[in-house]
């Protein structure tokens, strides 16, 4: 069996996700996660997108030993020559560029010819090849593009130094067999095919990104470019969780093989969606709570006397079951910071240890039992940034036939200030109540509440999306107390507000 590469995109493309963007340090925590996971290679960022951008790929690079490190490029001067900057600690280093192929790009976007778009291509698959070996070429908007043109361009970026070449459905037009035999015949008519990897990275606006990106592979591709959870801008991207296990699960049909240990996909997922704030819904496919989950009294009875008779997978192979080490009251210190660890979570300093400790007692005493996804929230929640605005104190009433009500003891710049508001139920009222002191004119565009474990004692994890601007960010909150999960979501929202270069968005094209 050959080797399927797995290209993961989840802190570039997946970062495009409307207020799905990371801090640094929550960029190295998912890269440690990934290479605990044995991808091949990482895309951890664009960085010539933004100065937070290239910081994270850099800390990235430092951090992450044994997977390539890619940056995303242009083809101009500027991005290649940032990107290589970015990469200089990586020791497995990747420079990612391209350019638009499809007509309707070429003419509109772009406004150069198709002899001009080749000869940019050849110039910048070059430039880039004088920092690294490793380089990928991607033809954007490949799904729409001529068969002769990207023959012409891919043979020309094989010749100037490419060694990977990437076939995006950007915008998730194609279907899967015609996707297929777009790869095969890519394959058979460019002469120096042999050369190069040919990798795929498709879309999910039709819901097909992981049928194509299937259908790709059977017909000799063999990286696919890929996030956890399937996270990605408008409709998301192939889900990484969902291309392994398709073809570890139909070995008979796809004859390659991956690296990734696939125990460690269901903590990296929740890891990310509590990252992001993106929860990832009951039946999703691999990583969704129902994924296993068997109701039909037909199914429970097969499943009990054989379980193959209705699951084509085992729940442990891909982490369900898996790193359920339960920590209360009594856990010391020590116990905590070994348990972060193999969580891929680091602290910097004692005193970031012991602010995140502090919490941990906090919540111990109101949860008698508290499982990793608990302590994921509470690193999140635990996120190093200057906060203009901290919860002191919330009171709220909610009566049959009343006014919800809500008071709150703000500390703003460090001084305590009391706020209060009614509402149309409490939550609103608890946000009319912060607003009226903060005055940010921002929208709330989502308010979500997940519960982050079973059982009435369950933390609820708060997701309030609010947007300025243009601007969009994900506050996250998490307590016992559901309001007062709200209300710190909405103060933490308002603080990413604040910290204007922390979460810098890349709303960039890219493949």
């Amino acid at each position: 069996m050959s080797q399927l590469i797995i290209f993961d995109t989840t802190m570039r493309d997946g970062e495009q996700s409307p207020g799905a963007s990371m801090t640094r340090d929550e960029k190295v925590r998912i890269g440690k996660a990934l290479e605990k996971m044995r991808v091949d290679v990482i895309e951890a960022g664009f960085a010539a997108a933004s100065p937070g951008d290239f910081e994270s790929i850099a800390a990235v690079a430092a951090a992450v030993k044994n997977s390539t490190i890619c940056s995303l490029a242009r083809a101009v001067d500027g991005d290649i020559d940032r990107a290589a900057e970015a990469l200089k600690a990586a020791e497995r280093k990747r420079i990612h560029t391209f350019i638009a192929t499809s007509p309707i790009h070429m003419e509109h976007k772009l406004r150069m010819s198709p002899d001009q778009v080749v000869e940019r291509a050849v110039y910048a698959v070059k430039r880039a090849r004088s920092y690294v070996d490793d380089v990928e070429f991607s033809c954007e908007d490949a799904g729409r593009s001529e068969m002769d043109f990207l023959c012409r361009i891919i043979e020309a970026a094989i010749d100037a130094g490419a060694r990977t070449i990437n076939i995006p459905d950007t915008v998730g037009y194609a279907i899967p067999e015609e996707f297929g035999y777009k790869i095969k015949t890519l394959l058979n008519r460019i002469p120096n095919a042999d050369k190069a990897i040919f990798s795929v990275h498709c879309h999910n606006d039709l819901g097909l990104a992981v049928a194509n990106s299937l259908a790709a592979v059977a017909n000799g591709a063999r990286q696919v470019e890929c996030t956890i959870n399937g996270l990605g801008e408008r409709a998301g991207n192939a889900a990484l969780e969902e291309i392994v296990m398709g073809v570890r699960t139909r070995s008979d049909l796809f004859e390659v093989t991956s690296n990734i240990n696939t125990e460690i996909i269901v903590p990296t997922s929740r890891m990310v969606s509590t990252i992001t704030g993106f929860p990832v819904q009951p039946n999703k496919a691999i990583v969704g709570a129902n994924a296993f989950a068997h109701e039909s009294g037909i199914h429970q009875d097969g499943v009990l006397k054989h379980r193959e008779t209705y699951e084509i997978m085992r729940a442990e192979d891909v982490g369900w079951g898996a790193n359920k080490m339960v920590m209360g009251k009594h856990s010391g210190r020590a116990a905590f910071r070994s348990r972060l660890e193999e969580l891929g979570v680091n602290f910097e300093s004692d005193q970031e240890l012991n602010l995140a400790f502090a919490r941990f007692k906090e919540l111990a005493d109101k949860k008698h039992e508290i499982f990793d996804e608990d302590l994921q929230a509470l690193v999140s929640a635990t996120r190093s940034m200057d906060e203009k605005y901290q919860l002191v104190t919330l009171e709220a009433l909610s009566q049959t036939g009343e006014t919800p009500k809500a008071k709150l003891t703000l500390a703003v710049d460090g001084k305590e200030e009391t706020v209060e508001s009614d509402g149309s139920g409490p939550v609103d009222a608890v946000f009319k109540a912060i607003e009226s002191n903060a005055n940010s004119g921002a929208n709330v565009q989502l308010y979500s509440v997940n519960a982050i474990t079973q059982g009435t004692d369950s933390q609820g994890e708060v997701t309030v999306r609010l947007e300025k601007g243009g601007r969009i960010v994900n506050g996250l909150g998490s307590d016992t107390d559901i309001l007062v999960a709200s209300a710190k979501a909405y103060i933490n929202a308002l603080n990413l507000l604040e910290n204007n270069n922390d979460k810098a968005h890349p709303q960039t094209s890219g493949v």
